[in-house]
């Protein structure tokens, strides 16, 4: 028997939020000085370096454990399980449930347990737990399940990223315009077809590197309130991305007899173009091989950052062909790796 990702599903929110839309925004430095360029230029900057034209916000009405039910009940159907057989459902998520008029995370129950409430799902010995692991949370969730499933404690589990980081951004940050809001959701059980999880790795950098990204006030001082939104290092965390990454791949490659150039697809959280171009051909480099076309399909263009959703959506977008001259086969080898606050870094190798 395999463990295999035997159902996808993901929810793309409809309200589209244009790089335009930020053009009369005030930005401001992360000492409270007001940023000289014309919205315009800074914008026009950010586009050329991230790779961001547009995102996706939820509705004022919908909050992430809402997308997250959206996407399972695709995964599921797709899957074609009944939903009582599951043994786990794992969301990975980093803020919760934040109310559109709410600067408070509510976690209480957990998002797992509420979606498990949505599907209506009456066995008790399904658990529902949430993982708080950035944005490498889903490929975490993955790793779990397929331990559980591979020790006997499970046969079918719900793996779900779902994120709604336009309910915690600092208009006032440029860095506001990376984040979005999305869910994605897999099926991963056991099953007689060849293929499935074949390695993994995961890792956290805590002595230098937690406070990358963090929880901080708006750089706007002359707002006086308590808010708190999300905030990042990005320069630091590009070079860590860049130092320790292509190296954590390498290591899942290295655990099994595959050769790179075996790796059809190589599936990478969705935070930055330019960063994501660099770590795939360092990662290419450290093999002394030239990077393959084709074999980095990104979705950061059109849905920008959903953190912990980046991954699984984009994988249903491509099983669906709704990613522009990418596809998958079965029998591919795929490369998922993904990094984020914490700051932690995982991947894993996988045959589809």
């Amino acid at each position: 028997m395999n463990i295999k990702i035997t159902g996808t599903g993901s929810y793309i929110p409809t309200e589209i939020e244009k790089n335009e839309d930020f053009v009369h925004h005030q930005f401001f430095n992360g000492n409270g000085t007001q940023i000289e360029h014309p919205s315009t230029i800074i914008i026009d900057k950010f586009k050329k370096i991230t790779g961001i034209e547009e995102r996706r916000y939820a509705t004022n009405q919908q909050n992430a454990s809402d997308l997250a039910f959206l996407a399972a009940k695709k995964a599921i159907k797709n899957a074609k399980i009944d939903p009582e057989t599951l043994d786990y459902i794992i969301i990975a998520h980093n803020f919760g449930d934040v109310d559109k008029n709410s600067c408070q995370a509510d976690t209480v129950p957990s998002l797992a347990a509420r979606v498990k409430h949505k599907l209506k799902i009456q066995n008790p010995y399904c658990v529902a737990y949430d993982v708080l692991f950035g944005c490498p949370g889903w490929i975490e969730g993955v790793i779990q399940a397929h331990s559980f499933i591979k020790s006997d404690m499970a046969k079918k589990c719900l793996i779900i990223g779902a994120e709604t980081l336009s309910r915690v951004i600092d208009q006032h940050d440029r860095d506001s315009m990376i984040y979005s809001d999305g869910a994605g959701a897999t099926i991963l059980e056991t099953t007689e077809d060849p293929g499935g999880i074949i390695s993994s790795i995961s890792a956290s950098y805590t002595l230098e590197e937690s406070n990358f990204l963090f929880f901080g006030k708006t750089y706007n001082n002359a707002l006086k309130n308590n808010h708190k939104y999300i905030k990042m290092h990005g320069r630091k965390i590009y070079e860590f991305a860049l130092n320790h990454v292509p190296l954590a791949m390498k290591a899942c490659l290295d655990k099994t007899n595959i050769d790179i150039k075996d790796v059809k697809k190589i599936l990478i959280h969705q935070a930055n173009e330019k960063m994501d171009e660099a770590i795939v051909k360092r990662f290419y480099h450290l093999f002394e091989h030239q990077v393959p076309e084709n074999i980095m399909p990104m979705s950061i263009q059109k849905l920008g950052n959903s953190s912990v959703a980046t991954i699984p959506t984009l994988y249903d977008l491509i099983l669906n062909g709704e990613i522009e001259d990418q596809s998958i086969h079965k029998g591919d080898i795929l490369l998922f790796a993904s990094v984020g606050a914490g700051m932690n870094i995982n991947a894993f190798l996988y045959q589809h």
